[in-house]
């Protein structure tokens, strides 16, 4: 567990770095004298579509290296491994079909968003090299996960990304990009800039190599291979689809598309925040996950699903809190436009999704890497056929908030489903007393903050105020030694310091 904890850490501090800049072009974005709701709301867009086309064209490629990677490690050379071979050729011919069907179906992308989105259809175009930047990055760098790798992987995705946007948008500003069209097809072109980065340090590494012989992994498993791409692929498409198609569905429905869409956008990213160690611990937690079941080390596994569930909890309810003790206060004293101030209820739903999720653990990455990949499949279609019916209909008649409450239920529902799977499956669960204790103090000390400093605003006030949530909420979870992996991390962080310990 010590690798996966400082690999989670250093992935996790890097993410926040990440957060910081994206906090920072989120303000550029939405200040006033900034973007329009609808130019930040056709970003938001692009993301969505991006995040769609990838799940259509992977064919359960990740999946393929998380699963089988440790077979081919095991008896080839990596030279004469065809497992980045296959993934990237699969990926880029399903991508081919995404174009083909892109093209083929613009009547009806025009006829559905035409009316309330007609900015989404003037860069339709330029939302392909987005997607195919995703594409590529996304099966790299889950390669690179296996060659534990995950710290700089998230440096790129969640650092360098966004560095490269905040250089976008300050030249946007500065009038040196002269208009919105130039920028954003600029942007469109972020991925494939960060797919090349890591394409060009794994070949100097010399851990990327392109092998088109058939290895005889390939043909000893072709069939297990073929079969999970089939059922992983299609349960993670219909998952996708689910987690990202709310904007969409705001854009396409409601009046004043993009720009509500942007409102939204803005709760997500806020939700987004609070998932950064979930990023890190399933960057630095598949390759294990992945070998323990090749070794059939349950113990192992039951450990990383029970740290994995604490861990993701207290960071998860720490920082939902923070944010909504803080968010109308921040809007108004940054200044933003106060449109956005409509963002704070879709925040909340979105937020204790985001919690429910990260507090039943890695169950996702465990099921994917099992044998048991199948019930993948059929946990996305019970969610897909609950999540878009009800968000389309929740989005008609309660507007903003609609897709946000679908996605509260029928993430619940799916995670329950998934939380009973692995208890009757493996008697594994990730709760213990330490979960009670983790929400009744984050609860608490929501509570004594909001009654203090319920009548103050201004920046000073949310300094003070965050300041002292923080406070007492790490004196809560060291007190209580809520998490097996604090401590540990704390008398480092002392010993660092030079602190003795008394």
């Amino acid at each position: 567990m010590s690798t996966i904890r400082r690999q989670s850490i250093l992935s996790s501090g890097i993410v926040y770095i990440g957060f910081a800049l994206g906090l920072l072009n989120t303000y550029l974005y939405t200040r006033q004298g900034g973007l329009t709701q609808t130019q930040y709301g056709l970003i938001g867009i692009f993301i969505s579509i991006a995040n769609i086309m990838f799940s259509l064209s992977n064919f359960g490629m990740q999946a393929y290296i998380y699963k089988f990677y440790p077979y081919y490690n095991d008896n080839l050379d990596k030279k004469k491994s065809d497992l980045v071979t296959w993934a990237l050729s699969i990926a880029i011919i399903g991508f081919v079909f995404v174009l083909i069907g892109g093209l083929a179906f613009k009547s009806l992308v025009i006829r559905k968003f035409g009316a309330h989105s007609e900015e989404l259809l003037q860069y339709y175009y330029w939302t392909f090299p987005f997607g195919f930047g995703l594409t590529l990055y996304s099966l790299l760098e889950s390669y690179a996960w296996q060659l534990k790798k995950s710290v700089f992987t998230n440096y790129l995705r969640e650092v360098q990304f966004r560095a490269f946007t905040t250089i976008l948008i300050v030249c946007l500003f500065t009038g040196i990009i002269k208009n919105f069209d130039t920028f954003i097809k600029l942007f469109s072109l972020n991925y494939l800039i960060i797919a090349f980065t890591l394409v060009l340090v794994l070949i100097f590494r010399k851990e990327l190599y392109l092998n088109f012989s058939v290895s005889r992994v390939t043909r000893k498993f072709r069939k297990k291979i073929v079969a999970l791409a089939i059922f992983i692929w299609s349960g993670s498409l219909l998952h996708n689809i689910a987690a990202v198609f709310s904007p969409i569905i705001i854009a396409a429905v409601l009046p004043k598309g993009l720009a509500t869409a942007g409102v939204f956008v803005l709760a997500q990213y806020m939700t987004s925040i609070m998932q950064a160690p979930q990023r890190g611990i399933i960057a630095a937690s598949l390759a294990p996950l992945s070998k323990a079941w090749k070794d059939k080390d349950f113990k192992k596994i039951d450990l990383i699903y029970q740290r994995s569930s604490i861990n993701q909890l207290i960071f998860s309810a720490a920082i939902f809190l923070l944010i909504w003790l803080n968010f109308k206060d921040g809007i108004l004293t940054l200044h933003l436009q106060e449109d956005y101030l409509n963002a704070q209820q879709v925040f909340f739903f979105l937020g204790l999704n985001c919690i429910i999720d990260m507090g039943t653990g890695l169950n996702a990455q465990i099921i994917s890497t099992s044998t048991f990949w199948r019930f993948d499949f059929i946990t996305g279609i019970i969610l897909l056929t609950i999540s878009l019916p009800l968000s389309y209909v929740l989005t008609k008649t309660t507007g903003l908030t609609g897709p946000a409450i679908a996605m509260l239920v029928s993430f619940t529902i799916y995670n329950g489903i998934r939380y009973f799977f692995l208890l009757k499956k493996f008697h594994m669960q990730p709760f213990t007393l330490k979960t009670v204790y983790t929400l009744l103090c984050a609860s608490a000390d929501f509570l004594v903050c909001f009654f203090l400093f319920r009548s103050h605003y201004g920046f000073i006030w949310i300094i003070i105020r965050s300041t002292a949530f923080i406070i007492i909420y790490v004196s809560c979870v060291l007190y209580f030694n809520l998490s097996p992996d604090i401590l540990p991390v704390w008398a480092t962080f002392k010993k660092k310091l030079g602190i003795k310990h008394t």
